[in-house]
């Protein structure tokens, strides 16, 4: 039987979501938490892969299991995993469901903050500057022009292809905090924080709306801003049909 485990968790403490050799992960945690409980190893295939630092509201694995899973033990699951780690749901699926190439879409904050605040220091970028929202409006509009955002991918990849369609790409102000918001069927590795990197330079005027059009036109990473921390970032959501 197929099942898809939703989780949340804070990424401070982690390298990152897929596991790695003597690295803490997302998914090693809770491959660990399987072996304590079960006293047997379970294989995890995740959805979407975060990097180090990064959290999420939600995200999803999928696991192949011999039996009914009892809900129950989704406790059980949970009294065992570190407390920045959260298991909310397991739902069997069919034998064909893929959590990752089944998904439509993911959805990212990005949080921006201006005045110290030591309750959300670890969760959003301290940037003590004055910001253009109409701006940084603009550029988040101009993005979902384009499909190619190889100027906004880090260099090690090993992708097929840098296309992305987005869905939404906005600016709001919540709880006195600049948050970007964007959607898409895919990410590239690095890519919404490139994005908000070069649009806060858009937003403090340092660099031209015609020159962030020039960037994502380029093809190129070398103009583009990487400078945004990993911290500020959360996957909020991972869609299906």
């Amino acid at each position: 039987m197929r099942y898809f485990l939703e989780v949340s968790y804070k990424g401070t403490r982690y390298n990152g979501f897929q596991v790695q050799k003597n690295a803490l992960t997302i998914q090693g945690e809770i491959e660990k938490a399987f072996g304590v409980l079960f006293k047997s190893r379970v294989e995890l295939t995740g959805s979407s892969r975060t990097d180090a630092g990064v959290h999420a509201r939600q995200n999803f694995f999928h696991f192949d299991w011999p039996e009914i899973f009892q809900q129950k033990w989704i406790y059980n699951l949970n009294a065992i995993l570190p407390a920045d780690i959260a298991i909310n749901s397991i739902v069997e699926k069919t034998d064909e469901a893929h959590c990752r190439f089944d998904a439509l879409s993911r959805t990212y904050h990005y949080h921006v903050y201006q005045y110290k605040n030591p309750f959300i220091a670890d969760r959003a970028y301290f940037y003590p500057y004055t910001v253009n929202l109409e701006l940084l409006n603009a550029a988040a509009l101009l993005i979902s022009n384009y499909t190619d955002f190889t100027s906004f991918s880090k260099k090690n990849t090993q992708v097929k292809t840098f296309n992305c369609t987005i869905l939404k790409s906005e600016w709001i102000i919540k709880d006195e905090q600049l948050v970007y918001i964007v959607s898409a069927n895919r990410f590239l590795r690095g890519m919404v924080r490139a994005l908000t990197a070069t649009m806060l330079k858009v937003g403090r005027g340092i660099i031209s709306l015609d020159d962030f059009r020039a960037i994502i036109e380029s093809k190129d990473c070398r103009n583009t801003y990487f400078d945004t921390p990993a911290h500020g970032l959360t996957l909020m959501q991972v869609s299906y049909s």
